[in-house]
């Protein structure tokens, strides 16, 4: 793997910090304090990222994307790492899966997503299905011509600001030797469709103003237009569309980490103590040293498995490591900044307990940090038989 970045790569990383320094961090304490985003900020942000290029960033060119390839675009995500998730949002990065688009979907869905005009949101998660996605119970059966779906959704991330949803629905069952198995078809919801609502879920104590929504089926009608890929075939569309998403949260992490160790590495250096700056401290300068040399583990471990996927390479088991160990990575990071703040690290004078908070949900969802061990392990023992 090439580790130094390219000149284009060296430009990408600058915009996109620049970017974040000036249009976001002015803006964290208020979404932070209030819980919600300023009336009109989101679409001013989404205008400046469309004037800027970078909408989309994560698309082809052929519709209209800016054709960034896997390593380039962990390097945008690992540079909103450092932001508030709540505005960053709308730096654009749609769903890679409305690529399987076909048809009038792509004038409905795919290109008004790439072009900025409509916003997405995936939902997936329902309240007795988490990792376990085949025990989802949202289910959609035949009626005439059409799908009628009936259940919930929760934790929906985005979803109060998302046009249309990807929404993965049980269509039917199958007997296995190893008991009844779930067959998933993925669909695209508008809004405003009838039968579907859309409501506010739960306070979290992560990511405030990045609300999670709960949806919410009664009777929702769909036409087989709206089936997006094949029926029952929304495992396939996910394996290939989704896997690669745990690298854009390994990425979020290594930004949001470094951007910690820069509080704590100038706070080690400026603070005094006994007539010395702290960091000369070993119990300080110690932990200054294991943080960095975790960032940039995880930090090549992420790039690493982008780079495989830019070469076609087997990638699972390598995005597995980088998301694992980088939201652990993150969990450790952000606790030592604070340990060296001492009790300024708690205080709202900094952004270190809303690091510190935020950390927390990066090893439960797109997939639990148990749930990558499982992919690891799995992946090491099948080939021996095991």
């Amino acid at each position: 793997m090439q580790f130094d970045l390219t000149e284009e790569q060296e430009m990408i990383v600058s915009t996109v910090r620049s970017f974040v320094e000036n249009e976001i961090y002015p803006y964290e304490d208020e979404v932070e304090r209030t819980g919600e985003i300023p009336e009109g900020l989101g679409e001013q942000i989404k205008q400046k990222v469309i004037d800027l290029g970078f909408y989309a960033c994560n698309f082809p060119e052929e519709v209209g994307g800016a054709g960034l390839n896997h390593l380039d675009f962990t390097l945008v995500e690992r540079e909103l790492g450092r932001g508030s998730m709540a505005l960053t949002h709308f730096f654009g990065r749609p769903q890679n899966i409305l690529m399987a688009c076909e048809g009038e979907q792509k004038d409905r869905y795919l290109l008004p997503a790439v072009r900025g005009e409509r916003m997405d949101a995936l939902a997936m998660t329902e309240p007795g299905a988490g990792s376990d996605v085949r025990g989802m119970k949202c289910a959609a059966v035949r009626d005439g011509g059409d799908w009628v779906i009936n259940g919930n959704k929760h934790f929906i991330s985005g979803a109060e600001h998302a046009d249309f949803f990807i929404v993965f629905v049980a269509t039917g069952e199958d007997q296995t030797p190893r008991g009844p198995k779930k067959r998933i078809t993925t669909f695209l919801v508008d809004r405003d469709t009838p039968g579907f609502t859309v409501r506010d879920g739960y306070k979290s104590v992560s990511h405030r103003g990045y609300k999670n929504m709960v949806l919410e089926f009664d009777d929702c009608r769909l036409p087989d237009a709206q089936v997006l890929g094949e029926v029952d075939g929304g495992f396939a569309v996910m394996n290939e569309w989704l896997y690669a998403t745990r690298i854009t949260v390994a990425a979020f992490c290594v930004g949001r980490a470094r951007r910690a160790f820069d509080y704590a590495l100038d706070y080690a250096a400026q603070r005094e103590q006994f007539g010395q700056p702290i960091g000369r401290f070993q119990g300080i300068g110690f932990q200054i040293a294991d943080m960095i040399t975790e960032i940039d583990a995880a930090d090549l471990l992420t790039l690493s498995a982008a780079a495989r996927l830019d070469r076609g390479l087997p990638s699972n088991r390598e995005i597995a490591s980088a998301k694992l160990y980088a939201t652990e990575m993150l969990a450790r990071v952000t606790d030592a900044a604070i340990q060296i703040h001492g009790g300024m690290g708690l205080m709202d004078d900094y952004p270190l307990e809303r690091f510190w908070r935020d950390a927390r949900v990066e090893r439960i969802w797109d997939g639990t940090s148990e749930i990558q061990r499982h992919i690891i392990s799995r992946d090491l023992l099948r080939p021996l038989g095991a």
